[in-house]
C-alpha cells in the first residue's frame, strides 16, 4: 500500500542572530518591510524582532535596485507588507546567505499523515513531501507517523526493515520515499 505524508509549515520559523542589545540568539519575523528610496535607487529590508528585549533588526532583501528592474508585483507586495512574502525570504538562501542568519523551525512545522494510523499491510510505501524547506531528521518523521519510538525505528532501520533510496540520518529538507516491511 502507497502512503503520502506531508510537512506542513504551521507558523514562521524564528531567525537565528545574536542580538547587539541582549544576549539573545532569537528574533521573530515582523512581518513588515521597509522600503528606503535614495533617487532611484531602492534598499529594502525585512524587520525583525528580539525575543529578549524587542529590538528591531534588519535583513537585507534587496539592495541599490534600480526601481525599474524591480517587479511591480513584488514591489505592491512589499509595500503591503505581504506575510507569505515574508515566509517566502526567509527561506530563500541567498537571503540567508547574505544576512548570515539560520532558521529554527522548532514548533513551527506539523507532519500530516492523512490518517488515523497505519495499515496491516506486509510492505507499506510511504512518500514523504516538504511544503517548505524545513530541516527535519527522516526518522524523527519516521517514528511521529507510524507511532514509534525513535529508538525502534533505528533497530528497523539496522535490520533491514525500513529502507529509502536517501539517507535516513542527519537532516532533510526534501522529498523522500521510504519502504516498512512488517
Amino acid at each position: 500500500m502507497s502512503l503520502t505524508w506531508a510537512v506542513v509549515p504551521t507558523d514562521m520559523p524564528l531567525v537565528l542572530r545574536r542580538c547587539h542589545s541582549c544576549a539573545s540568539r532569537l528574533f521573530r519575523p515582523s512581518g513588515k518591510f521597509r522600503v528606503n528610496a535614495n533617487h532611484k535607487l531602492l534598499d529594502v529590508w525585512l524587520l525583525i524582532l528580539c525575543t529578549g528585549c524587542g529590538d528591531t533588526a534588519k535583513l537585507t532583501v534587496l539592495e541599490r535596485m534600480t526601481v525599474r528592474s524591480i517587479a511591480p508585483e513584488l514591489l505592491d507586495r512589499l509595500h503591503d507588507n505581504d506575510l507569505a512574502l515574508t515566509a517566502e525570504l526567509l527561506q530563500d538562501p541567498v537571503v540567508r546567505h547574505r544576512n548570515r542568519i539560520a532558521l529554527d523551525w522548532d514548533g513551527a512545522w506539523r507532519l500530516d499523515t492523512g490518517a488515523s494510523g497505519l495499515p496491516d499491510d506486509d510492505v507499506l510505501d510511504v512518500s514523504v513531501r516538504f511544503e517548505a524547506r524545513i530541516p527535519v531528521r527522516p526518522v524523527r518523521l519516521i517514528a511521529e507517523g507510524c507511532g514509534l519510538r525513535r529508538a525502534e525505528v533505528d533497530r528497523l532501520i539496522a535490520d533491514g526493515r525500513i529502507v529509502s533510496a536517501v539517507r535516513l540520518t542527519g537532516r532533510l529538507t526534501g522529498d523522500f520515499t521510504f519502504t516498512l516491511k512488517h
